[in-house]
């Protein structure tokens, strides 16, 4: 049996080369399988069945080429390649806001996507966006990773509010996306509304003092995350100790990265007391935070208290000058 998928034209000489290019990446999968003259019973069923899949498949295809006809762009030939694969892999595709678009149409109606890597392709706060609607509707969709896309706090706006929408969500990457003090707010919320939510990496952003009390308080009254990302960030002084407090009301986190952040002698200290209550962390990752032996003794003295930790990774002191 084949299917003829029907391709609109426009007047362009540029638009006609971009839907040939289209109709090419889904060719593939244009045929349907057939049952084999001489198969059984149950045979025949699994090719009915496989059949009905390969359906499946070419309506997602089509609305994908669709909307990028829309949007005028040219199709991602590795969205068509993966089909219907629960792991979708688009990583450093340079898909950019008009891509993001072309792609939301399609994913919300995708029933096999559970994994989304969309790391490096310039997304930017319009971008998100866009994403947002698919990643509040999708009913399958709980591992994203947005990370090292230029979100900005619009971008961490939009897909803070679409994930407290979708109660699937469970592992979230946000690393790298230049996330300031105005981001924080948005994610602060995220942490007190999304329960379901269990991992969650920050690294690599802006978030400074102001956004560690955010973010400590918000960590203080989590009820689910179990393992957060914060590492490479800016939080000090009055930040990291607010943030410290957080950590030692809360009663989920069992693994914690604040490594490269200059906590300092006050911020280690926040943490050894909060090691003296806390009874859940296992991992924790604090290194080159300019902690010196003074620091590193307040530390020390929460370690012998607490009952949990199991890894205190590389947790080396400055000494004094």
């Amino acid at each position: 049996m084949g299917i003829t998928m029907r391709v609109f034209r426009e007047e362009s000489g540029e638009n006609e080369e971009r839907e040939k290019e289209a109709a090419a990446a889904a060719g593939c999968f244009a045929g349907v399988p057939e049952a084999e003259e001489d198969s059984d019973v149950d045979s025949d069923s699994d090719l009915e069945t496989e059949g009905t899949h390969g359906l499946g498949e070419l309506v997602k295809d089509t609305l994908y080429l669709r909307s990028c006809w829309v949007h005028s762009i040219v199709p991602a030939s590795c969205f068509l390649r993966q089909g219907s694969n629960s792991e979708l892999n688009l990583r450093h595709r340079g898909l950019g806001p008009q891509g993001a678009r072309a792609l939301a149409s399609s994913l919300i109606s995708n029933p096999y996507v559970k994994q989304l890597d969309l790391r490096d392709n310039g997304l930017c706060g319009s971008g998100a966006e866009a994403l947002a609607s698919a990643l509040s509707k999708s009913s399958g969709i709980c591992d994203v990773d947005l990370s090292e896309n230029q979100l900005g706090s619009v971008g961490a706006q939009a897909i803070c509010a679409a994930l407290i929408m979708n109660p699937t969500m469970q592992k979230v990457q946000l690393a790298g996306n230049g996330l300031e003090v105005q981001a924080a707010q948005y994610l602060a919320e995220l942490l007190l509304a999304h329960t379901a939510l269990k991992s969650l990496d920050l690294s690599y952003n802006q978030l400074d003092d102001q956004a560690g009390e955010m973010l400590g308080q918000a960590l203080a009254e989590n009820t689910g995350l179990i393992e957060l990302n914060i590492g490479w960030n800016h939080l000090r002084g009055p930040g990291a100790i607010a943030f410290a407090r957080g950590l030692e009301a809360n009663i989920f986190l069992r693994v914690l990265d604040i490594s490269y952040n200059g906590f300092g002698d006050p911020g280690a200290s926040a943490v050894g007391k909060a090691l003296r209550t806390n009874n859940v962390l296992e991992e924790l990752n604090m290194s080159n935070n300019r902690i010196s032996a003074v620091g590193a003794l307040s530390l020390g003295l929460g370690l012998r208290v607490n009952q949990t930790l199991r890894s205190l990774v590389d947790c080396h002191w400055e000494e004094s000058s």
